[in-house]
């Protein structure tokens, strides 16, 4: 198994196993879920069941993936789960607790919003299984996207087209592979726009943090969670809520497309240039996330 692993990180040209290794996890994943129905797996929690084994074998790929790709003795401090210097770091609680603090912000001026504008209602009902389902979003969604996204796909188009560009690019793979694409034009432009927005945030947050994925775990996972709560009982949303100030995706609406959401983001990219320049002037060894 290890040589024919070793060849496929070595392929050539250098973005080739960039781009098929993605698909070949699902595709490897979904194999070997199928044999599970045999076993009584529900066929409805075939997708679902595929989508976890893929990510398990992403996380037993990732070792030999940094060493041999990013010349990485300690895959999980490149890839910001663990830190060599805590010193230099904020600790993973830390991080964590603060982007959910950011993305319970960027939901509270949403909602503040909707409420004034009177498109929707304060309910304030949630019970303990929508409450187990919102940890489970944001640790499960927020660490296992956040690991793929901000920190394996950064670091390999920082690897193949430098730095500054591969910024730009990742948050544009986020915002596409995320889009509904069944909106109509102006709608998906809108999320397009937004979730374009939210991958670079969550960029600027890891600099931030020089390097630690933590705080764009709880960022992003915080924002799944906690909107899922809002629909959930939290907020009632009047049907006739304008796209614009609700998002985009009529029944499941995201906020991050409509207006307030594209604002939030462009403010809070804004607030977090200071915090970046502060986190890049030491050198701090983390070049991968800058």
């Amino acid at each position: 198994m290890k040589q024919p692993l070793n060849r496929f990180l070595l392929i050539q040209p250098a973005w080739l196993p960039t781009v098929l290794f993605i698909p070949l996890l699902y595709a490897l994943g979904w194999l070997a879920a199928v044999p599970l129905t045999l076993l009584g797996l529900p066929t409805d929690q075939l997708s679902l069941t595929g989508t976890v084994l893929s990510f398990v074998l992403f996380l037993l790929v990732m070792p030999r993936w940094a060493a041999l790709r990013w010349s990485e003795p300690r895959p999980w401090e490149a890839l910001g789960i663990r830190g060599a210097k805590p010193q230099e770091k904020p600790a993973p609680a830390a991080a964590l607790l603060k982007g959910l603090l950011i993305a319970a912000g960027l939901l509270m001026v949403i909602t503040s919003v909707v409420l004034i504008d009177g498109s929707g209602n304060w309910r304030g009902e949630v019970d303990a299984t929508q409450l187990t389902n919102a940890v489970l979003l944001c640790l499960g969604v927020g660490f296992a996207e956040e690991l793929i996204f901000r920190s394996w796909l950064w670091t390999e188009l920082q690897e193949i087209i430098g730095s500054r560009r591969a910024a730009w690019a990742q948050a544009g793979i986020f915002s596409l592979v995320h889009t509904r694409f069944n909106l109509g034009l102006g709608a998906m432009g809108g999320l397009l726009i937004g979730l374009f927005l939210l991958g670079m945030v969550l960029a600027r947050q890891r600099q931030s943090d020089r390097g630690s994925l933590w705080g764009c775990i709880g960022l992003h996972g915080g924002l799944v969670a906690g909107w899922f709560l809002l629909q959930n009982g939290l907020l009632q949303l009047s049907p006739n809520a304008p796209p614009w100030l609700v998002g985009p995706g009529g029944h499941s609406p995201n906020p991050l497309g409509g207006l307030i959401g594209i604002l939030s983001l462009l403010i809070l990219l804004l607030i977090q240039r200071t915090a970046v320049a502060n986190a890049l002037r030491p050198s701090t060894g983390a070049r991968r996330a800058s």
